[in-house]
This record gives C-alpha cells, structure tokens and sequence, in this order.
C-alpha cells in the first residue's frame, strides 16, 4: 500500500482541486449538460461507489477482525478482564467526550450560518428505548440480519461469541481460525484498494458539494472542522494522558 503520507497529500491535493472546480462551476453557472453528464454523472457515480465501497467493508472488517482478535487469545479469563475493563473505560471516555464535545460546541456554535431550509429534508426524533429493550437486543436472533442491517452491538456481541466458541474448540477449531486468519487478510487487500482510490472519491464529491452549495459552504464547514479538531485534541492531548498515567 501507497505510504500514509503520500496518500494524504493526495486526498488533500484532491480536495482542494474539487473546491476549486465545484466553486468555478458554482461561478459560472454550469450548462444544463455539465449539470447532467458532469455533476450528476460522471462525479455523482464516482462520489456514491466511493461511499458506498467504504460502507461495504465496515461489517466484513469489524467481524473478522473481531474474530480473529478474540482467537488469539488462548485464556479467556484474559479476555473477561479485558472486557470489563475496555467496558469501563469506553463508558468513561465516552461520557467525558460527549461533554467535550457538547462544551466545544457550545462555543464555536458551528451551526451558526447554516441555512437548513435549503433542504425539505424532515427529522423526527425517536424516543429512546428502555434499558431492557436495548440489553435484550445485543443477543441477534438472526446474525446475518444484523450484518444486513449494520447493527454494529450485535455483529460485536456475535462475533465476540464465535471467537469465544472457536477459542475453546480446540483443535476442530483451528481450521475456522485458519479461516478467518485468511480472511483478515483478504479483507484487508479490500481495503487497500478502496483507499487507492480515496482521491479520486474525494475530489468528485467535494467538487459536487461546492458546485452546489458554492463558498458559502466553507464557513460552517471550517467551524465544524475547528470543532471537532478542537474536541479531539483535547480528549487526545488532555483525557488520555491522565487516563494513561492512572
């Protein structure tokens, strides 16, 4: 695979190339055949397979990354301290970003300037389910439902089960294990190759988002970027370095 600093100079580079064209476009008004063949073809295609490949993987690589991970460990009693403790401290961070992130937020407001009405787009909020309900629906009673689905808790529960399963089966489980030893590599190549082509999916949708939207995009855009670069240091730079020494 193309190094990581070369391929994100890469995407960068195409980035800027796609606000300069979509914002060109935005200008000078683009015929009604760039519109179709341009804009809504070719760059519409390119955008939603780039989207779409990376959708594809997420399941494939989260459960046999899972599998695999869990299989190289021989003790499980290791695994249930683990657990408890990765368990703990996903709820620790997890509620210390979400301050952060809602603290940060709250004083940039990168919402601000945002025109929603833009769009008839409706969102209608659900009301949470109980507890019972969300303990009872870690357990899939269809796995590959869930995979279809892409509920990401019960394609973690199952397949932090079938690793458990494989573990103990001893020698009949080493085959499966050699599976999906293999498997992580394939699905790994898979990757690779959709990374390859992150520029290209980049500079197609940035180039349509601005010969739609034009500039006036790019202020909540950078206050959104500030905000979260913002949150992320701070939880970076400031809660995992006070975790990390208690």
């Amino acid at each position: 695979m193309k190094s990581m600093h070369t391929l994100t100079r890469q995407i960068v580079l195409a980035m800027l190339a796609g606000i300069v064209l979509g914002s060109l476009l935005k200008l000078s008004g683009p015929p009604a055949w760039a519109q179709l063949y341009l804009l809504d073809g070719v760059l519409g295609v390119v955008g939603t397979l780039f989207v779409s490949a990376l959708k594809m993987m997420v399941v494939p690589l989260v459960f046999v990354s899972l599998v695999t991970g869990v299989t190289a460990l021989s003790d499980l009693r290791t695994l249930g301290r683990m657990g408890a403790r990765a368990l703990a401290l996903y709820l620790a961070t997890t509620a210390i970003a979400v301050t952060i992130a809602l603290s940060v937020a709250g004083v940039i407001d990168p919402g601000q300037g945002f025109d929603a009405g833009a769009t008839s787009a409706s969102f209608t909020a659900r009301d949470a389910p109980p507890l019972t309900q969300m303990l009872t629906d870690l357990v899939p009673t269809n796995p590959v439902a869930a995979m279809a689905e892409g509920n990401m808790l019960q394609i973690i529960v199952f397949a932090l089960l079938l690793g458990m399963a494989v573990t103990m089966s001893g020698q009949r489980g080493t085959h499966v294990l050699n599976l999906f030893t293999d498997l992580n590599v394939v699905i790994m190549h898979m990757v690779e190759w959709i990374m390859r082509l992150a520029p290209y999916g980049v500079f197609a949708l940035i180039t349509k988002t601005f010969a739609t939207q034009g500039l006036d995009i790019l202020l909540p855009l950078a206050a959104y970027f500030l905000t979260l670069t913002a949150a992320l240091a701070i939880q970076m730079f400031g809660v995992y370095p006070l975790l990390l020494r208690g």
